[in-house]
């Protein structure tokens, strides 16, 4: 907000009360107008509704519109190559280069477009362990995109912990700010930026608030594994037995649903690290999907919809009644909640747990033709998770047609991953191997047939599926060698009819499963050709893990 009558707004005489020493001159930021500082939750609801930024629902939650973009604009995205990246990043799809000079003078012009402005800062940490948080500053335009960092990052605990604050990071998110494709280099008007030299993220020209989320992961992908540490796109949760379960999965897998479990303790629903002390959360927060969210199916993340604190991102809202239509499609499948971890009554505060005992990748096979599940030894494992492999379904992502579409996401989050695949593969290897962890390949998708031949699994079989694996009821069972994909398949499971177990049997004809299930086997072999291309990273140990993959 430009505020050139100076108007008066509701936190101003609070705005540096809680700044910290180390000002927003030192990123070259001046003659800004007013500069609100670490504001809570509360001052921050005024703000945003003093600007015209969003609405308060008749349940407390804090609704907005993110604009233009609704997602993230992946293409947007670009890395400055540099002396320090150079040999390390892999370049490509993912992460486009971006020369120096460019983002100089890029970042100049976002310096010139601040001025004047009022800006909001929240000081914060990503990163659950101290050994390894790290230190992020986000700059906003807007009231609203303080909140969010606020919730889905970890606050300082102390104001004197504020006022010594000094980044390791930043982040300024001006979608007001738009790049010149001519002058910038970059795809369209919208930019996103991560000059890991510099250690600055510049987001222009898009209000979707996913893309600070994304970014601080992006970084975390990059830092981390440098040091030894596995960075993972998967939720976590412990039981009583302080047994922990990984969950890595793509939208529409059932991540989400499958992790946030009564009996259970969720460390986190979407990033995680692990080093050699254990699991630890990135996040403070969860920024769920709410679109047809139902109250029976999912009433932790349905009761956030109702709370004080939570942000509704383009959630259809009635001015009038002040209520919310959940189910309402008009302005984006893609409609978003963001809360505080806290708020799911089985969160574990530290966010952090001991070294997971179960790994579980979780896939829809709209094929029909994967077993519900299957017990993967460690290369299996390791060719899973870089394969990444999926069906994209109507709702999980903009523009998808009611067919599923066959995808893979390279380590399940090819988007966010900075190394090359191997480099986190390797990662995962050495911890599964020191750590003896199972892992498991859990299908939620189709039995008896394709997509509209057969049905979806139901979730009460998935659900007594994945805790019988946790559980260790599948430890001493029979299995059966898979003839395509060689993983193991139980042949039974307490409270599952043993034919659900074995997709063949319900199918029509054997022979028509059997030219599925091979020309799937073909897309995950096409698939993989891809990473090897000889790099610093890939090459010969690629070649190892590929064998571990289909035979057919």
């Amino acid at each position: 907000m430009n505020n050139i009558l100076d108007i008066k707004t509701p936190a101003e005489a609070q705005a540096s009360a809680l700044k910290s020493d180390y000002g927003l001159d030192n990123h070259g930021l001046t003659n800004l107008n007013k500069v609100y500082w670490n504001l809570p939750t509360e001052a921050l609801y005024e703000e945003a509704v003093f600007r015209n930024e969003g609405k308060i629902t008749l349940a407390g939650a804090l609704t907005v519109n993110t604009g233009k973009h609704t997602a993230r604009a992946a293409n947007d995205k670009v890395i400055v190559r540099e002396s320090s990246t150079e040999g390390h990043v892999w370049w490509g799809q993912y992460n486009r280069p971006y020369s120096t000079d460019k983002f100089d003078d890029l970042f100049q012009r976002v310096q010139g477009y601040l001025q004047g402005k009022d800006l909001f800062v929240q000081d914060c940490f990503s990163g659950a362990d101290p050994a390894y948080r790290l230190p992020v500053r986000i700059i906003t335009e807007q009231a609203w995109h303080s909140i969010f960092a606020r919730n889905m990052f970890i606050s300082p605990e102390t104001n004197d912990e504020r006022r010594h604050f000094v980044p390791n990071f930043t982040i300024i998110a001006a979608p007001g700010f738009k790049a010149f494709p001519q002058l910038d280099g970059t795809p369209s008007n919208t930019v996103i930026v991560i000059n890991f030299d510099q250690r600055i993220c510049i987001i222009g020209n898009s209000g979707y608030a996913g893309e600070i989320k994304k970014s601080v992961f992006t970084i975390m992908n990059y830092l981390l594994p440098l040091d030894g540490v596995m960075t993972m796109h998967c939720s976590a949760n412990v039981g009583k037995q302080g047994d922990t379960a990984l969950f890595f999965g793509l939208s529409g897998t059932g991540k989400t649903t499958l992790s946030a479990d009564p009996a259970r303790g969720l460390i986190g629903d979407d990033e995680h690290g692990w080093s050699d002390e254990g699991i630890f959360n990135f996040e403070g927060g969860c920024y769920a999907k709410v679109i047809a969210l139902s109250a029976s199916a999912e009433p932790q993340i349905y009761a956030c919809t109702q709370r004080f604190g939570t942000l509704l991102e383009n959630v259809v809202f009635d001015p009038v009644t002040r209520l919310i239509d959940l189910d309402d499609n008009t302005l984006t499948e893609n409609t978003r909640a963001s809360y505080p971890l806290e708020f799911i009554d089985n969160a574990i505060p530290e966010k952090r747990a001991g070294h997971p005992k179960n790994i579980i990748f979780l896939t829809c096979d709209a094929s029909g033709v994967m077993p519900p599940i299957a017990r993967l030894n460690a290369d299996q494992a390791l060719y899973h998770f870089i394969s990444g492999y999926t069906s994209k379904i109507a709702g999980t992502e903009i523009g998808l047609s009611e067919e599923p579409e066959i995808t893979f996401s390279t380590c399940f989050g090819g988007p966010f991953m900075v190394h090359h695949p191997v480099y986190y593969a390797e990662l995962l290897r050495r911890k599964i191997e020191r750590y003896q962890v199972s892992c498991w390949l859990l299908n939620t998708g189709w039995v008896g047939g394709p997509y509209g031949v057969g049905k979806r699994i139901s979730i009460r079989y998935t659900r007594t599926l994945l805790n019988a694996a946790l559980d260790g009821l599948l430890d001493n069972v029979e299995y059966t060698q898979d003839p395509v994909f060689g993983f193991q398949v139980p042949k039974t499971c307490p409270g599952i009819p043993d034919d659900v177990l074995d997709p063949a049997s319900s199918w029509t004809l054997r022979e028509a499963y059997m030219k599925r299930y091979r020309g799937l086997a073909s897309r995950f072999v096409d698939n993989f050709k891809k990473f090897a291309t000889p790099t610093e990273d890939g090459g010969i140990r690629i070649e190892e893990i590929e064998k571990a993959g289909p035979r057919i």
